[in-house]
């Protein structure tokens, strides 16, 4: 996780971390819509004017952290591709990445994509989401020649992945079913059927 856990104080040598820090925790405790920034302000042990010189408002904040969220992502996304080279497979280690991620970090799933940020106001996300896609679109391109069957795979896949993470989390699943390697197990069945139906 790209945030540095930092003591809070009044003096912050990265006041942007320690608002950064403060908020990321506070999702988690709360979730994206649950705090203020004055709130953020205080858990970090800063003035309440201390935020403005590096985020505007609340949402500024947390669309930083979906910045990392992204980058978080990928990182993991493109380690899961590397470790195969069979596409199916590869889609199916996709699919066990993005619930882990859903699980270990909570709190920046919940702000990447519950938050409700933005996108034209904080374009930067928007090319960051379009970051993933284009390196997934190339496994998906293996499986389904035709740009548009490939995009509709790669949308099923994350789909059924995010679903199911949001399954997990809500525990919508019953008993056994509910547990991580359950959910990722069952995410990468998924993303084996729905791949495997391009190969025949």
């Amino acid at each position: 996780m790209a945030v540095k856990r930092r003591p809070t104080g009044t003096h912050h040598g990265d006041l942007r971390n320690a608002l950064e820090e403060a908020a990321l925790a506070l999702v988690g405790e709360r979730g994206p819509h649950g705090f203020t920034l004055a709130e953020a302000c205080r858990r970090a042990g800063v003035s309440v004017s201390a935020p403005y010189k590096h985020f505007s408002d609340r949402e500024a904040l947390l669309a930083s952290l979906a910045l990392k969220g992204y980058e978080e992502q990928r990182r993991r996304y493109r380690s899961a591709l590397a470790a195969h080279s069979d596409p199916v497979e590869q889609l199916a280690a996709f699919a066990t990445a993005y619930v882990r991620f859903a699980a270990e970090e909570r709190a920046l799933f919940d702000i990447t994509f519950l938050a409700g940020l933005d996108k034209s106001r904080h374009p930067e996300l928007a090319t960051a989401g379009s970051a993933l896609h284009d390196d997934l679109m190339p496994v998906t391109s293996r499986l389904a020649p035709d740009p548009d069957e490939a995009f509709e795979l790669l949308v099923q896949v994350a789909a059924a992945a995010h679903g199911l993470a949001l399954f997990q989390q809500q525990e919508m699943l019953p008993g056994r079913w509910n547990t991580r390697a359950s959910v990722e197990e069952q995410a990468a069945r998924t993303a084996r059927a729905l791949a495997g139906g391009k190969t025949r």
